[in-house]
């Protein structure tokens, strides 16, 4: 058996990752801009003003995509590139080259996934408080409102926010990304209670907006795997469970709202002191109906139900493969997160990052062999083609990276790319797993 016919084999990128041309065409700040200008708070203390020049070379970009058979692009949209200030003015600049990527895109027949948030806030908005000032939920819908007027023509497919979960606690909590900040819960509880909100807000702008649009949420996510059969229910009660200490990465606090119309009790029950007002109709807004959930999934938890019930993490064997930014290789992920999702949500699942970091280097033949990337690809794919196998409704996978970029605090010291980058001479090769992929891609997985 194989994939559905019309499943949307991808690969993922961000703005702030490989745009560049931070300066240029009226562009505004973000926090990223302002954040690896800080001495220290980058590994090799680089910056994303560059990056891969992506910007500039787009059209060399989408054509490296189309030879290697790519169906789907998600990329993200660089708030303050369209907004400078993040609400009001619109730059035209910003908008022209969105609408040219989006036509070379079509051009070769690759459908685009549009991210409205991929963590570029607006520098002048996070001087207003950003996320913590209730305003936020207008601004967003302002912005939302300006892209869909703009590229709703042409863009069907929308994720409003990627991984609230790592923007929120990465940079409001233990302060490792933009802006670094380290607040305590009952801020963080605010901001999240307002992404949600706006992405309700978000949601309704799209579907008033766009005819026959396909809107879902991104979470960054850690499936509870089960050692054995007997431990299934265990590993489905650590992926879900939520409470005082441990709510951000809880898929359910963030699902639960969207899906469901109310965040889960035991949060509720745990923060009362400190949780947010939920003034009437917020749920409602939150609820918003959505068409898929996404799943950024690189790793799990190996889970085995407790003595006396409830569950225990388990660590993993001693020697158990990793990848080159040390996360655990744990080819199950994919089918018991997606599994776990469509049976709690009864929505389509689409995998919207996967793939691994590598000590990837040009080797004498000018080529790039990345023979564990591919085994690492295979492995997990086969989860994921198990998981649709057995009836889960996975729609579509994103392999994170198209090509190796800025990665964040970790700057560029990982390589998770199909494709090589030089980041002196903005050189492109398309590396082994790449090519391996496209046959991938061309069979609709038969060939796992």
């Amino acid at each position: 058996m194989s994939f559905r016919k019309d499943f949307a084999w991808g690969v993922a990128t961000a703005s702030y990752q490989i745009e560049g041309a931070t300066y240029e065409d009226g562009k505004g700040l973000s926090v990223w801009d302002e954040f690896t200008h800080i001495n220290g708070k980058i590994l090799d203390n680089s910056t994303g003003d560059v990056a891969c020049d992506h910007y500039h070379r787009y059209k060399e970009d989408v054509k490296l995509m189309a030879e290697l058979g790519i169906k789907a692009y998600r990329f993200s949209i660089c708030w303050p590139r369209i907004i400078p200030d993040g609400i009001g003015e619109v730059n035209q600049k910003g908008l022209d080259f969105y609408n040219s990527l989006i036509d070379e895109l079509l051009k070769y027949g690759i459908e685009p996934y549009v991210t409205l948030y991929h963590w570029d806030l607006p520098y002048e908005l996070h001087k207003k408080g950003g996320w913590l000032n209730s305003e936020s939920v207008d601004w967003f819908e302002y912005y939302t409102s300006v892209f869909a007027k703009h590229f709703g023509d042409r863009v069907k497919n929308f994720i409003t926010f990627n991984e609230p979960q790592v923007f929120i606690n990465h940079g409001y909590s233990i302060g490792v990304h933009a802006p670094g900040y380290k607040v305590g819960n009952k801020e963080l509880l605010q901001m999240c209670h307002n992404v949600l909100l706006a992405h309700g807000k978000a949601v309704r702008v799209l579907r008033n907006a766009i005819e026959g649009v396909n809107i879902g949420f991104v979470a960054a996510s850690s499936p509870g795997i089960p050692v054995s059969d007997d431990d299934i229910e265990a590993a489905r009660e650590k992926y879900f469970d939520c409470g005082k200490n441990h709510f951000i990465f809880a898929d359910s606090f963030w699902f639960d709202p969207v899906v469901f119309g109310k965040y889960p009790e035991k949060v509720l029950k745990e923060n009362a002191d400190i949780f947010p007002e939920i003034a009437d109709g917020d749920m409602e807004i939150i609820s918003t109906p959505i068409d898929f959930i996404g799943l950024n999934i690189y790793s799990g938890h190996l889970v085995e139900k407790g003595e006396n019930g409830g569950y225990r993490v388990v660590h993993p064997p001693v020697g158990n493969a990793r990848t080159a930014v040390y996360w655990y290789v744990t080819p199950d992920a994919l089918y018991w997160g997606s599994k776990f999702h469509n049976e709690r949500y009864n929505l389509p699942v689409y995998i919207t990052e996967n793939g691994m970091s590598a000590h990837d280097v040009v080797s004498l033949d000018g080529k790039v062999h990345d023979p564990n990337r591919i085994d690492y690809l295979n492995r997990y794919l086969l989860g994921l083609k198990k998981a649709a196998d057995e009836g889960v409704d996975v729609r579509g996978y994103f392999q994170w990276s198209l090509m190796d970029n800025f990665e964040w605090a970790q700057g560029y010291d990982e390589r998770f790319g199909a494709v090589y980058v030089d980041f002196a001479t903005q050189e492109r090769i398309i590396k082994d797993s790449g090519y391996w992929y496209k046959e991938i891609i061309e069979s609709n997985g038969e060939k796992l």
